[in-house]
């Protein structure tokens, strides 16, 4: 009784948030953010999910539908959402980032509530633990072989222009025709031992709509930009 009276309290958002525990968590530092959505069609059945030990998948935040945001892990612990994952040299996602699940069902749009509540969110989480802007991702992200989520139709660039993301702005800087795209996407931090997968949650995150194929010169040019931008942060 002793030792659980001296037990730190759990960290808590700085934003309204209502506390649903999971017991599918362990210890960790956070350094990304990642963003799912629960293929749930409503938050109450997301939240039995994130919550059933024999699942064994969490995240530390859910935001309803209607921008409820719901708190299932201390964000000092590791919660189970990111899997087998990898960015940049990052190779256990789950270890060093906060999970956060957004209640779609993947294919509809996202809510204004529910981003308003996500970007309310995000500014809490990344000032509390100096995460760094471009350290924002999605789960296609960091898993592209495995994931599709957040999909295309979440508003990246509505993140990107609060500060939550990294992210270039048209027109883009020709690239020359000696640039290596695929080199350019291991510089932003994607894993490209699987270089199709790699290509398509690039489009997922930073080119929704684009055609499969070939990288067009238009995609190589913004990879350029963004393999740029990020090196320079």
């Amino acid at each position: 009784m002793t030792l659980a009276a001296c037990a730190p309290a759990p960290q808590r958002a700085g934003v309204p948030a209502e506390w649903r525990g999971s017991p599918n968590f362990d210890e960790r530092r956070p350094n990304f953010v990642i963003v799912h959505y629960t293929s749930e069609d409503d938050a109450e059945r997301a939240l039995a999910v994130l919550s059933d030990p024999l699942r064994a998948v969490s995240a530390h935040y859910l935001v309803a539908r209607d921008g409820t945001i719901y708190q299932l892990v201390d964000e000092r612990d590791r919660a189970w959402h990111a899997g087998e994952s990898r960015w940049g040299a990052t190779t256990d996602l789950n270890s060093s980032s906060i999970g956060i699940e957004l209640d779609n069902n993947g294919t509809e749009p996202f809510a204004q509530a529910q981003v308003s509540a996500v970007l309310g969110l995000l500014r809490d989480v990344v000032d509390r633990n100096r995460i760094p802007a471009e350290n924002i991702l999605g789960h296609s992200d960091v898993a592209p072989r495995r994931k599709i989520d957040p999909g295309p139709a979440f508003p990246w660039r509505t993140l990107a222009l609060k500060g939550f993301g990294l992210w270039c702005e048209p027109p883009y800087p020709p690239a020359p025709d000696s640039f290596d795209a695929i080199a350019g996407l291991r510089a932003i931090g994607y894993d490209v031992a699987d270089a199709d997968a790699a290509i398509r949650a690039f489009r997922l995150h930073f080119a929704p709509g684009d055609s499969s194929g070939e990288l067009a010169a238009g995609e190589r040019a913004l990879i350029q930009c963004l393999s740029q931008r990020g090196m320079s942060r």
